[in-house]
């Protein structure tokens, strides 16, 4: 099979063909899936996309690289009443305030993705992952912190945890921060002292705002704060940061398969769950396309592949035990996960109901602090 990757109008988003026949006549030959680019979206395009592709020949898969921007999109496109998306991979609190608002469309697990080997069902294969009945579960991940080996000044230890990244004294340098508050207020409140069960009753008072901003207001001058995931892992190769927070896939990517002098600072690592929805009101023959393509995608040895190509946990319970090796590389895969025990020291489940509830408000403070 030839794969080809063509350029399709607006950076960051490609095509994906595999020639000859058409699909069936009842599904669209064309599919737009949207996800985050760099080292996780090639993951899905080997474990997914690819193999997909060779069971339909005449499809065309477009990966659009906006999903951190995806709540705003169908915003406007539901605004607009022109959607052009057709699968949309989401952080679960996303996936919660798209379904409140009506613009991810409910799913019947069972009905719709493939049991286990076993004949478990889906709905109890992904268990407590599935958050929303409009969220399809795909992968565990982080959110932590990476730093450059070769700038950990002499005589220091390392850093371990977030809390470094306030540390100005011990580890100077420039830092590297998401422009989105999730993640940045919980290590703020952790880092200054709150208890983690704490920090979510904190942020919901006008004090426990005021004391998370006062504590990133301690770094924000030496910060550059990145939108596209790519951003982190790329600033800390160039040497522009010595530490940045960054999905820990992309970290593994960076260290693993670049060689870059790069450590990971595992603690109080933000763990976070990430899977499908399928935006509310595609016509019938885009939607049988997605579903069709769902019930491959999200069966468990599909979930296990992911995992040869990044250090991100399969979300069904019957993948687990398929996880091993690298594809290329042929390390074990295990020890790169962030759920892996020695990695999990401090590390805090985001409280995704809590962000579908907050995050509007929040994220409007947030940008205006930025602004100043």
């Amino acid at each position: 099979m030839k794969l080809k990757s063509v350029l399709k109008g607006a950076a960051g988003v490609f095509a994906l063909t595999v020639g000859s026949a058409t699909a069936g006549g009842h599904m669209a030959n064309e599919m737009t899936i949207v996800s985050w680019g760099g080292a996780y979206q090639a993951s899905q395009v080997n474990a997914y996309h690819t193999p997909y592709m060779a069971m339909n020949e005449g499809l065309t898969i477009i990966t659009d690289e906006s999903a951190a921007d995806g709540v705003a999109r169908l915003r406007a496109m539901d605004e607009a009443n022109n959607l052009t998306w057709d699968l949309v991979d989401a952080e679960a609190a996303d996936a919660l305030r798209l379904c409140d608002e009506g613009l991810a469309m409910p799913i019947d697990h069972d009905a719709v993705l493939a049991a286990a080997p076993d004949g478990t069902s889906a709905s109890a294969d992904f268990g407590d992952f599935i958050v929303s009945e409009c969220f399809i579960p795909q992968i565990t991940f982080s959110t932590t912190f990476g730093y450059r080996t070769d700038m950990v000044p002499e005589g220091v230890a390392a850093p371990t945890d977030a809390c470094a990244v306030f540390d100005m004294d011990t580890y100077p340098g420039r830092r590297a921060l998401n422009r989105r508050p999730v993640g940045n207020m919980e290590w703020a409140l952790l880092c200054d002292g709150v208890p983690y069960e704490d920090v979510y009753a904190a942020l919901e008072t006008p004090e426990g705002l005021d004391r998370a901003f006062a504590m990133l207001d301690t770094i924000k001058d030496q910060t550059i704060w990145w939108s596209a995931s790519a951003e982190p892992p790329q600033l800390l190769a160039d040497g522009e940061v010595f530490m940045a927070s960054a999905y820990n896939g992309r970290l593994f990517s960076a260290i693993a398969e670049q060689d870059q002098p790069i450590g990971m600072a595992w603690g109080h690592q933000m763990l976070d769950i990430d899977g499908w929805v399928v935006p509310a009101g595609l016509p019938e023959d885009r939607l049988a396309r997605v579903m069709d393509y769902l019930y491959f995608a999200t069966d468990t040895q599909r979930l296990a592949d992911q995992a040869k190509y990044i250090s991100y946990g399969p979300a069904r319970a019957s993948s687990a035990a398929l996880v091993s090796t690298h594809e290329t590389l042929g390390i074990e895969m295990a020890p790169h996960m962030p759920t892996d025990p020695a990695n999990m020291d401090g590390a805090f489940v985001t409280n995704y109901l809590w962000w579908a509830d907050y995050r509007d408000e929040i994220d409007a403070r947030f940008q205006a602090w930025l602004a100043q």
